[in-house]
């Protein structure tokens, strides 16, 4: 790859010159995920959040034709305020990096970018995965293709609620993408901590999450990794609210005609109108949380290899 399309933010410079743990962030979240300002806030306090556990944090997006490792002050309130940013998956790469237009990088996107970098952890609020429905509409989030083969563990609060959750979790195995729950043995469904479906391992703690991860790359195993770690519970909706308002969504979505990459976004919408702002207090909620946990599992991580090489 041309490192050349690389340009590193110089607090994430210095830590990766130095050794030091970073975790990438995604920035869909502030541009197409949240309202202004609730998305700048969040946006910062995720970052502080990191700082605090030990780790330096590294929004990812793409600007003026480079794939900017760490944004500054500035372009985070941009892409917060802006109403021009494109979303960028892993087939907008060439058109949005070759005309120099301003792209936020979805998860698959994220992904990619923190591996050309080196950075082995990404915090994000939930995955995409197969939606309801995929049997006719064959409407599969890319997130789960990149987790197939980019080697980056993703902290997550499990899958939007809005997917088909078994039919995610059947993929992901298919692909041979290990699922660790964060201290727990269920699979979080975002707004809810329980799902009804069980993960491949439970990491009890950073440390031992952190072991897993190093031992999947001593082995050289290609393909990502899925650490849920479900909401706080003081922070957590009723499962039959959101399973009542995600029924009333779709079925507004199918009237409507919404296809494709418009039906997360109209989803999510919706849902946050039909509870009347719940939804989007429960994301701010898990999205810090996940900063948290994943910024201790970095730290682990970058201690266990540090280790190795004495």
């Amino acid at each position: 790859m041309n490192q050349h399309y690389l340009e590193y933010a110089p607090e994430v410079k210095e830590a990766m010159e130095k050794g030091q743990p970073v975790v990438a962030l995604e920035s869909t979240i502030i541009s197409h995920g949240m309202p202004y300002p609730q998305n700048l806030e969040t946006a910062m306090e995720v970052e502080d959040i990191i700082r605090k556990e030990g780790a330096v944090p590294a929004t990812i997006a793409l600007i003026d034709g480079k794939i900017k490792i760490g944004m500054t002050q500035e372009e985070l309130e941009a892409f917060a305020k802006g109403d021009a940013i494109e979303k960028v998956s892993r087939r907008d790469f060439p058109k949005v990096l070759a005309k120099k237009t301003a792209g936020a990088t979805t998860v698959a996107a994220t992904m990619i970018c923190a591996e050309l970098a080196g950075i082995q952890v990404f915090v994000t609020g939930g995955i995409g995965g197969v939606h309801r429905g995929a049997e006719s509409s064959m409407d599969i989030s890319a997130d789960l293709q990149e987790l197939a083969k980019t080697n980056v563990a993703v902290v997550c609060a499990g899958a939007k609620s809005i997917l088909d959750i078994g039919l995610t979790l059947e993929y992901l195995e298919t692909h041979g993408v290990t699922v660790i729950g964060y201290e727990t043995d269920e699979f979080p469904a975002f707004y809810t901590r329980k799902s009804g479906y069980g993960v491949d391992a439970t990491g009890e703690n950073p440390a031992d999450v952190a072991s897993m991860l190093q031992v999947k790359r001593d082995l050289g195993l290609s393909g990502g990794v899925v650490i849920a770690n479900p909401v706080p519970e003081e922070a957590e909706m009723q499962k039959e609210d959101v399973d009542r308002m995600i029924q009333i969504a779709l079925t507004e979505a199918i009237e409507e005609g919404i296809k494709g990459k418009d039906t997360t976004p109209y989803l999510l919408g919706r849902l946050k109108e039909l509870s009347d702002g719940q939804t989007l207090v429960t994301n701010i909620a898990l999205v810090k949380h996940n900063a948290v946990n994943g910024a201790k599992v970095a730290v682990k991580l970058n201690e266990q290899g540090r280790k190795q090489k004495v």
